[in-house]
């Protein structure tokens, strides 16, 4: 299998991008996040249009927009594939620095920046399946941007191939780089009258012939303890300790159950990602997750009466519990168009894999686009190991991305009458 006649760009384009720091910023308003993310979309749009795609374009908010003209005369609907430029908060991404393994033998890969930096078929049981391909790593000090650079980069070669190969039958294909993925707000000023896609598709996935149509619901709480100041030298029967209550209410959440590090597979959990504050005022924040959404109000609730418990304690102190929607599970949207699903196992089919349907603990851009009118799972990049040093890639894998996405224009050309 494979495209012929076509010498791949992915893993180029790939070891370039990475460089460009491009992490976003959960504590900044603006958008997008952090302004060194355009850095990268600029090198997008001047590539994209040196490859011949001559609509590419950056706007205000940071996303990238650009066409692949439609080379078939039927009415097929138009597609957008999507990938986000940024890198998580979690891990450094300044100064990355790329490096190929060619032909992985199956050993530990000691990255030389940090030798204490190991990335092992032990702990990556994923790379045992990658044996004989190119894996790319970083340095040791940074992450690599693999989650979602390969997206971009598997994107951009098929643009390369498609402005190659006109005979190849495919309709209009729109191409969206977002900003602003990692801290949820990928596609919070998306255009979607400019976007114009029907149907879409996010590059943002891991495992070959993996295909994800069902993400976590999810919403934030904020949950608020007012107390009472008083001089420490005086305070007897006067403060009350903001801080000691919130305290108190984290202690009050269980570490068996209802948590990220108990629970698995399709289990919700409801998770502190950060306590600040002081005598007065203590602030707990909270994501709450679960593929059901109607569980979502239940957990919140549960929630809820551990504060109130919280309050019970310390007579005096006050508390407000705020619940903002961030998400849902695009699967209840998907459900509803079972052909982009179909048309995109036929592909992985055609490129000669195995398909597996999974669920993502977690969202992608996807999970919103979904909602927004342009029904959209994620496919594979071959991204593992994210948000960490021991991130790495296969250059096959994308090169078999990229494959699948030819074959998936091509289905979408022929299942239109």
């Amino acid at each position: 299998m494979g495209l012929l006649n076509y010498k791949h760009t992915a893993a180029e384009r790939f070891m370039r991008y990475v460089q460009v720091d491009t992490q976003s910023d959960p504590t900044s308003p603006s958008q997008p996040s952090t302004e060194k993310q355009k850095d990268l979309s600029r090198i997008l749009v001047k590539d994209l249009i040196e490859l011949g795609v001559t609509d590419a374009e950056l706007d205000e908010h940071g996303y990238v927009y650009a066409t692949i003209p439609a080379t078939s005369h039927k009415e097929v609907p138009v597609l957008c594939f999507c990938s986000h430029v940024d890198t998580a908060p979690d891990c450094s991404g300044t100064n990355v620095k790329p490096i190929l393994h060619k032909k992985y033998d199956g050993k530990d890969i000691v990255l030389p920046d940090d030798s204490s930096v190991v990335i092992s078929a032990e702990n990556h049981t994923y790379l045992k399946e990658r044996i004989g391909d190119d894996i790319i790593t970083a340095s040791g000090l940074t992450l690599l941007g693999a989650d979602d650079k390969a997206g971009v980069a598997i994107i951009m070669d098929l643009a390369s191939y498609l402005v190659q190969h006109p005979e190849i039958k495919h309709g209009k294909i729109r191409i969206l780089f977002t900003p602003d993925e990692e801290i949820g707000r990928g596609v919070a000023a998306v255009d979607m009258r400019k976007l114009g896609a029907q149907y879409g598709y996010t590059l943002d996935g891991g495992e070959r012939g993996h295909l994800e149509g069902e993400t976590f619901s999810a919403d934030a709480v904020i949950v608020t303890f007012n107390g009472i100041s008083a001089h420490p030298g005086y305070a007897k029967g006067k403060m009350v300790h903001a801080i000691k209550a919130a305290a108190a209410f984290v202690d009050l959440l269980p570490g068996n159950e209802w948590c990220p590090e108990a629970t698995e597979g399709m289990q919700g959990f409801v998770h502190p990602t950060s306590i600040e504050g002081g005598l007065e005022k203590a602030t707990v924040q909270f994501i709450i997750r679960d593929f059901e959404t109607a569980k979502l109000a239940a957990h919140e609730e549960r929630l809820k009466q551990l504060m109130e418990k919280a309050v019970s304690r310390f007579p005096g102190v006050t508390a407000s519990f705020v619940v903002k929607e961030q998400y849902r599970n695009m699967k209840e949207i998907l459900d509803l168009h079972p052909y982009v699903m179909d048309h995109a196992e036929e592909a992985y089919k055609r490129a000669g894999m195995g398909v597996q349907r999974m669920s993502i603990r977690g969202g992608t851009d996807g999970s919103r686009l979904s909602f927004m009118g342009l029904p959209c799972p994620n496919l594979f990049t071959g991204e593992m190991g994210i948000h960490s040093k021991q991130e790495y890639v296969s250059v096959q894998d994308m090169e078999k991305a990229v494959e699948t996405l030819v074959h998936l224009a091509q289905i979408w050309e022929e299942k239109t009458k």
